[in-house]
């Protein structure tokens, strides 16, 4: 089990000597790639050399290990989050921006999330978002562990989210069928239960849940929570203090 503070950031880069037929960079996209088509079970530095058109050895070369290349895709995708600068729009609209950009990136990426929290999340991408949020909530007036813990509400309701819609995706991906269809095959079983369960088939009926996209369903879900976290952020920071 290699030490979590064993980072591919604390360590010194390789030198680079001649004229490398790849680069780092080129090595590290090509990787999100595979990782965005396969997930991480696809991942393998023999198939990434392959894609490449290169054997794995000269990988090697420039990541020392798969655990470093992760590290490294992480903080690239990362890099796509844009986090506002303080002042450039109100606090509530910047953590918003942040938030929906980060969970966007998820969506795009959702092999990331599996890896949060299995390495130090060091990357100067990473570090540039940590720096700007802590910029952007301290204009606000968050401080201290308040702000670290608003930071960690706030990405709690990003993952979260991200997760179950992942999953949700990528089951129907692998059905070969589309959601519509899928709900169709569950009506006759929901049909049959709701004698049992009276209340959660009326809130269905009333609701149309049966017909509605699960796109537009998560992204009403999504927005409607963070909303309610900033409305009791923004009551939590106006409080009266002794």
């Amino acid at each position: 089990m290699p030490d979590f503070t064993d980072s591919v950031w604390t360590r010194p880069a390789r030198p680079r000597t001649g004229q490398p037929s790849l680069s780092r960079e080129q090595i590290v996209r090509s990787a999100i790639e595979l990782l965005d088509a396969e997930g991480a079970n696809g991942l393998s530095m023999r198939r990434l050399g392959a894609r490449l058109g290169s054997g794995a050895t000269s990988l090697y070369w420039h990541v020392a290990t798969k655990d470093d290349l992760v590290e490294l895709a992480v903080d690239e995708v990362m890099g796509e989050v844009y986090v506002p600068e303080p002042g450039d729009a109100p606090w509530r609209v910047g953590v918003s921006v942040m938030a929906n950009g980060l969970r966007a990136m998820l969506l795009r990426h959702p092999w990331v999330i599996g890896y949060l929290g299995m390495r130090p999340t060091i990357g100067p991408n990473v570090l540039r978002m940590s720096n700007r949020t802590i910029a952007l909530l301290s204009a606000a007036g968050f401080t201290g562990p308040g702000l670290s813990h608003v930071h960690a509400l706030v990405t709690a309701h990003v993952i979260g989210s991200a997760t179950m819609e992942g999953a949700v995706v990528a089951a129907v991906r692998r059905s070969g069928r589309t959601a519509a269809e899928l709900r169709a095959r569950m009506e006759p079983f929901m049909d049959k239960v709701a004698v049992d369960y009276p209340d959660y088939a009326r809130w269905r009926e009333e609701n149309g849940v049966a017909e509605m996209d699960p796109t537009e369903g998560f992204d009403q879900s999504f927005a409607f929570g963070l909303d309610r976290i900033l409305d009791g952020l923004e009551q939590w920071l106006t409080r009266p203090t002794a």
